[in-house]
């Protein structure tokens, strides 16, 4: 979904402002072949920058939040897992995760069949794989699943570029916990501006409800510089903080591991988002998920 910042590549369309009102509309979905890097196709919507998706390599993981997800995956045991998606796109994780751990069982909560039918079609799934998408939205398709039915659940929605306000409350990380199994891991990619105010009171909410928690993001980010994307774990087992650190630092651009306590001596006393007091994510700036 909507990546703020760096990638490895750009698929032909760089960072900029919406196209000049005498250029033609775009249209409302695009996959765009990268001309860079053979295979890679760049999704599209409403001038926004969602998912890249390699057919030839799907461990080729273009943005970096999305890097961000497979080092948290690289801490759990090997394996098969059984992985809920709330929010498809063009299906990166999904496929990172058949090609690394095949046989996984995961579920893609999608409510927009457009998308998902030319997704389908342009970019075909693996042959025996086990990815079943569900065309409902989060609280509706993760309400409808069984208790204690998925190693992993994968939040990574949005809509015009913000996460939807029922996505971060209390009830909402209650009714994720319920789907996880006994240690099961919530990974939920979001936004904020410097200051992280919003995600104060997300964190709040799954402090509440899970045990542990971790942040990852760019160092800039972190420290204030700039809008961007930031990854939360959460868990009722322990997190391997030193596992995680050990992977974050191999990735291609500087960025940072904030553990439990870091994050509870900042955020602390910051009050939970709650479906009668909620909101949709701060809105991104104009300079870093559009193309030309």
């Amino acid at each position: 979904m909507p990546a703020q910042g760096r990638s490895r590549r750009r698929a032909g369309a760089s960072a900029g402002d919406p196209a000049p009102a005498t250029r033609p509309p775009r249209p409302r979905i695009e996959l765009i072949a990268d001309d860079e890097h053979p295979g890679g196709t760049m999704l599209v919507m409403d001038d926004v920058r969602q998912s890249y998706v390699d057919l030839d390599d799907p461990t080729y993981l273009d943005f970096e939040y999305v890097q961000y997800f497979a080092s948290v995956f690289a801490t759990l045991p090997a394996g098969p897992l059984a992985v809920t998606h709330i929010g498809g796109g063009a299906l990166t994780m999904p496929r990172y995760l058949q090609a690394c751990r095949p046989g996984s069982p995961q579920i893609v909560l999608e409510p927009d069949a457009e998308l998902t039918e030319l997704v389908r079609s342009r970019l075909p799934l693996p042959r025996e794989h086990r990815i079943r998408i569900r065309p409902q939205d989060g609280r509706a398709g993760l309400n409808a699943l069984a208790e204690a039915s998925a190693d992993v659940v994968v939040l990574d929605a949005y809509a015009d570029g913000r996460v939807p306000a029922a996505l971060t409350t209390l009830e909402f990380f209650t009714d994720v916990s319920r789907v996880l199994r006994a240690d099961g891991l919530f990974l939920a990619n979001l936004v904020d501006e410097p200051g992280l105010r919003y995600l104060g009171r997300v964190l709040a909410g799954l402090r509440e409800v899970f045990g542990e928690l971790a942040l990852i993001s760019s160092n800039d980010v972190l420290k204030g510089r700039r809008f961007g994307n930031v990854v939360l774990a959460a868990s009722s087992g322990p997190l391997d903080v030193a596992e995680l650190r050990r992977q974050i630092a191999r990735q291609p651009f500087p960025a940072g591991v904030r553990d439990d306590a870091q994050l509870a001596a900042r955020y602390g006393t910051a009050r939970p988002w709650t479906d009668a007091d909620s909101s949709v994510s701060p809105e991104p700036t104009r300079d870093g998920w559009r193309i030309r």
